[in-house]
């Protein structure tokens, strides 16, 4: 039986990402957005050799997190493992934590986590695939989930690959509507997402080019999903979630950009500030980590191209901040 979904029907999720998600910006975005349903780790790779120890497992969390009984409930923890990995012996000791929520890594498209036989191409190798989704099925009683693309090469095998999951014991599915060798190129596919939700009786998340709150509203009438996660569309828009909520799609594109260039400045602002004060990090990393999160951020900008190459080639955070100043 599937275990009780961990946020409501209608939820907008925020999707893990590699090198975003850690924990000060998911609590950063927590306290300025929280209109947003749900937060997940960015992945955890489980070792091919060796294992990680409980603190390890808590520190990828982070130990605010782990301490606040509220956030841990709103927070997925999310694992990449392979077919060489000791899954059984990793998700044995996530257990003794008090995590809820455990979530598999299937979509990843990176080239170096597909040579080791993890991430998306798993999607094409079903017998490994459901060996591994017992291991952490039978080690993992709380709520558990996997994160796919529709396909690696193709989607031929998508309906096998859907009834595997499904007969696997997993509690829901989330689904980017793209295979793995489109990486993020063309349209994502929503009709897949749609044959899932028709297909399956466990809950089905739609993912995959969820720009507005438009696109937010259309997922949901044309697929029928359960939930909406968002991942380059929650990096160029943080508070995607809070627009949604506050005005639906009924809002124009001039209070937009306005209501844009505003945020922006307080997103940074409370992003240096939190970093500093809780990573604690260098300027070097948190100017690494500003430039990453505004390849989406200016696209609505009339001179898009201009504003982002003054940030992305600061050379310091001093230089970035003076182009947010002049924003």
């Amino acid at each position: 039986m599937t275990k009780t979904m961990p946020y409501p029907q209608g939820s907008l999720l925020f999707a893990p990402m590699e090198g975003v998600t850690d924990e000060t910006y998911r609590l950063t975005i927590k306290d300025l957005y929280p209109e947003w349903d749900y937060y997940h780790t960015d992945f955890l790779r489980i070792p091919s050799q060796g294992h990680l120890s409980e603190s390890r497992y808590i520190e990828h969390l982070g130990h605010r997190v782990f301490s606040n009984q509220n956030v841990l409930e709103k927070t997925g923890y999310q694992i990449l493992t392979t077919a060489r990995a000791n899954t059984q012996l990793a998700v044995e000791t996530i257990s003794k934590l008090p995590l809820k929520h455990l979530d598999l890594n299937l979509g990843c498209p990176s080239k170096k986590v597909n040579a080791h036989k993890g991430g998306a191409y798993l999607l094409e190798d079903l017998v490994e695939l459901k060996r591994i989704l017992g291991d952490i099925r039978k080690n993992f009683e709380h709520h558990f989930s996997v994160k796919i693309r529709i396909g690696y090469k193709n989607t031929d095998n998508f309906d096998e690959l859907l009834d595997t999951i499904q007969n696997s014991g997993v509690d829901s599915l989330t689904i980017h509507g793209r295979t793995r060798d489109q990486l993020y190129k063309g349209k994502a596919d929503w009709s897949f997402i749609k044959r899932a939700v028709e297909r399956l009786e466990i809950p089905v998340i739609g993912n995959g080019d969820l720009w507005t709150t438009e696109d937010v509203e259309a997922m949901f009438d044309v697929t029928g999903c359960y939930a909406v996660m968002l991942g380059r569309g929650a990096l160029k828009t943080p508070w995607l979630a809070t627009l949604y909520k506050d005005y639906g799609t009924n809002i124009n594109e001039a209070t937009l950009l306005e209501e844009r260039k505003q945020r922006i400045v307080d997103y940074f602002n409370a992003l240096e500030t939190n970093y500093k004060e809780f990573t604690p990090a260098t300027e070097e990393f948190i100017l690494g980590r500003f430039k990453s999160f505004s390849r989406y951020l200016f696209e609505d900008f009339d001179e898009a191209e201009t504003t982002r190459s003054h940030f992305l080639r600061s050379r310091n955070l001093e230089e970035f901040n003076f182009h947010l100043d002049r924003i």
